[in-house]
């Protein structure tokens, strides 16, 4: 029973992280997965029959197996997913950093009082 207890509180911990939300650009739909994996973990953990019964329904034969393999989509959902917006973030990046770098050049062609290097105003 004391791993059970262990078990209920860490998923309690991951609820209220979850529940807590990370602002109005997280996800609804990676919100609503993590909940449905929190409430069948919760399940599991107070009946693992259930899980075995579960398990048996889909062909599966047994109820860690299942659990397995929706821990493995799962992880393998997050990995693609955070690559796909490390991407886009690096895009961004790249896209800043020539913006910069070309308003640091037309900068450096101005002299004292906006005249360009041939003495002409900008």
């Amino acid at each position: 029973m004391g791993i059970r207890l262990l078990l209920l509180a860490g998923a309690g911990a991951l609820a209220f992280v979850l529940l807590r939300g990370r602002g109005p650009r997280s996800s609804a739909f990676a919100r609503v997965m993590l909940f449905l994996l929190l409430v069948g973990f919760v399940v599991a953990v107070i009946s693992p029959e259930l899980l075995t019964a579960a398990a048996n329904a889909v062909g599966v034969g047994r109820g860690t197996d299942l659990l397995v393999y929706a821990l493995t989509v799962a992880v393998l959902y997050l990995a693609i997913t955070t690559y796909l917006k490390l991407r886009d973030v690096r895009d961004q990046v790249t896209v800043l950093a020539r913006r910069i770098a070309l308003d640091e050049a037309a900068r450096a062609g101005e002299g004292p009082n906006g005249q360009t290097a041939d003495g002409s105003e900008s």
